[in-house]
C-alpha cells in the first residue's frame, strides 16, 4: 500500500491548489481526479463561459452604437467561437497535471472511494493519506422534474458544435442568465423559467429588475412564478410542462438546459465507509475546514460546507487555509468579508459586502444610498441604457460594509468595492483616492 502525508481529491481551484502548496512544504503528496485534471474553472465553468459572454458583449455593445458612429453590427459566429474557447480549455488538464508534477506531486487518475478513515482506492490500488483532502466540487443537482434526463447541462451548453434555434432554461440562476444572454446575442429565441418570483436571489433584487427588463430587451424572455413539471421529447423537439400562475401550459424547444443549481460532489466517494459527516451543502467541517467526525479529513471549495459562496475565489482562500491548518496544525480560519460577485451578463450584475436586509438582521445602524448612473459620461458615450450603484455604509463608523451594481463595468469595479469592505476603509478613505480620468473607477468617489 502507497502512504501519503496528504491526498487530494480532485484538482480544481482549491484541490490543485493544496496538494501543490503541501508539496512544496516538504509533505509527501498525491493528487486525484476522475476526469482531467483543472476542475470546472478552468474547463467547464467560469473561463470557457467568459470567452462566450465576452463575445455577446461585443455583440450587444455594437448594437447600442447604431447610429452613433458605428454602422454594422457584430455576429457570432458560432463554431468559430468555440473552437476559440477549445484554445483556453484544452491545453488545461494536461498543463495542470504537469505543473503538479513539477511541484512534486504524484497523479492518479480514475474514481476515489473511501475503505477506511484513512485509505482509499482507485481503482484496484488502495492509498493510505495522514490526511485526506476532498476538493471535488459541484455538480448540476438532480431537480424534482419528470423528463428530469432530457436536459442538457451547462457543461454539454459549452462543448455544443451548433446552437439550437430556440432554448429553454430551467431555473433562474447565475447559470441561465449567463447562457442565456449568450444564446440570445447568438440569435437563438431564449427563455428562462424560474420557479419563484424572485431570480439571482444572492443578489439586490433593485440591480436584478433592471438586468430582467434589459435581458428581455435584449431578446431573453423570463417567466416568473414558473415550476416545471415535466419534460417530454417529441421527435426533435422538446415539450416542457409548466404551471404558471397556478394554470398549466406547454412550451416547446429544441434544447432545455439545466440552470437550477449546484450541489457538492460527493456521491460516488462512500463517505460513510471514512466516517466523514455531510448534508447537502457538503462536508460538515468546523472552523479550520476539517471535518467533524474525522480529524484525518479536510474540505475546501464547493465540496465543504461553509459560509462561502460557490466561487473561485473562495476556493482558493480556503485553499490557503488548509494548507497552513495541515502544515502547522489548526490555526487558519477563513475570513469570507466582503468576497465579490458578479453575473456576466450585459450589463453586469456585482456584489459585495452584506444587503441592506442582512445589515438589519446583524443590527447595523445603516445608510444606504441608491445612484442612478446611465447618464454619466462612463455609460452615455457608449449609448448604455442602465447602470446604477446601491452603497451600505454604517452610520456610526462610516465603514464600507456593502455594494451592489448593475452596469457594463461592473466586474471591475466590485473588485475596489471588496477591497475597501475587506480592509475595513470608511468612505472618507476611499473619497480621498486620485484616480485616472477618464475611467470607470475614477467615478467610485461620487457614488459614496
Amino acid at each position: 500500500m502507497r502512504k501519503f502525508d496528504v491526498i487530494v481529491i480532485g484538482t480544481g481551484p482549491s484541490g490543485s491548489r493544496i496538494a501543490a502548496g503541501c508539496s512544496k512544504q516538504g509533505l509527501e503528496v498525491a493528487a486525484v481526479d476522475s476526469r482531467g485534471y483543472g476542475g470546472t474553472c478552468p474547463l467547464r465553468g467560469c473561463i470557457p463561459k467568459k470567452v462566450l459572454t465576452d463575445a455577446a458583449e461585443i455583440v450587444q455593445q455594437s448594437e447600442q452604437l447604431q447610429g452613433k458612429g458605428i454602422e454594422r453590427t457584430s455576429n457570432i459566429d458560432w463554431k468559430d467561437l468555440m473552437q476559440f474557447k477549445r484554445s483556453f480549455t484544452e491545453p488545461v488538464p494536461e498543463k495542470q497535471e504537469s505543473d503538479m508534477q513539477d511541484a512534486g506531486v504524484e497523479t492518479f487518475h480514475g474514481v476515489a472511494t473511501f475503505v477506511n478513515d484513512q485509505e482509499i482506492k482507485i481503482g484496484k490500488e488502495t492509498l493510505f493519506g495522514k490526511n485526506i483532502v476532498v476538493a471535488t466540487g459541484a455538480k448540476p443537482m438532480p431537480l424534482p422534474i419528470e423528463g428530469e434526463e432530457l436536459l442538457t447541462t451547462s457543461d454539454e451548453f459549452l462543448e455544443l458544435g451548433n446552437l439550437p434555434p430556440r432554448i429553454l432554461f430551467i431555473g433562474g440562476g447565475y447559470i441561465s442568465f449567463e447562457l442565456a444572454h449568450v444564446a440570445a446575442k447568438a440569435g437563438s429565441d431564449v427563455h428562462i423559467l424560474q420557479r419563484g418570483e424572485h431570480p439571482l436571489k444572492q443578489f439586490d433584487q433593485d440591480m436584478v429588475q433592471q438586468l430582467v427588463e434589459a435581458m428581455e430587451e435584449a431578446g431573453v424572455s423570463i417567466h416568473l412564478n414558473t415550476e416545471v413539471k415535466e419534460i417530454k421529447q417529441e421527435g426533435d423537439q422538446y415539450q416542457v410542462v409548466t404551471k404558471m400562475n397556478g394554470k398549466e401550459e406547454i412550451m416547446t424547444g429544441d434544447m432545455v438546459v439545466h440552470g437550477g443549481g449546484r450541489i457538492p460532489e460527493l456521491d460516488d466517494l462512500k463517505l460513510e465507509h471514512g466516517n466523514v459527516e455531510y448534508g447537502k451543502g457538503g462536508i460538515t467541517v468546523n472552523k479550520y475546514l476539517q471535518s467533524t467526525t474525522n480529524s484525518h479529513i479536510y474540505a475546501a471549495g464547493d465540496a465543504a460546507d461553509t459560509e462561502g459562496a460557490p466561487l473561485t475565489p473562495v476556493a482558493g482562500i480556503e485553499a490557503k487555509a488548509v494548507i497552513e491548518n495541515i502544515v502547522h496544525g489548526n490555526q487558519s480560519e477563513v475570513d469570507y468579508t466582503g468576497v465579490p460577485s458578479v453575473v456576466f451578463t450585459m450589463p453586469k450584475v456585482a456584489k459585495a459586502g452584506i444587503t441592506e436586509e442582512e445589515a438589519k438582521k446583524m443590527d447595523y445602524n445603516i445608510e444606504s444610498k441608491f445612484t442612478d448612473m446611465k447618464d454619466w459620461f462612463t455609460y452615455a458615450h457608449k449609448n448604455e441604457a442602465r447602470a446604477a450603484v446601491k452603497i451600505i455604509t454604517d452610520k456610526k463608523t462610516g465603514q464600507l460594509l456593502g455594494a451592489h451594481m448593475i452596469s457594463s463595468k461592473a466586474d471591475e469595479l466590485i473588485n475596489f468595492f471588496a477591497m475597501a469592505i475587506q480592509l475595513k476603509l470608511r468612505t472618507e478613505d476611499v473619497k480621498k483616492l486620485t484616480l485616472v480620468f477618464p475611467t470607470a473607477v475614477s467615478d467610485i468617489p461620487a457614488m459614496l
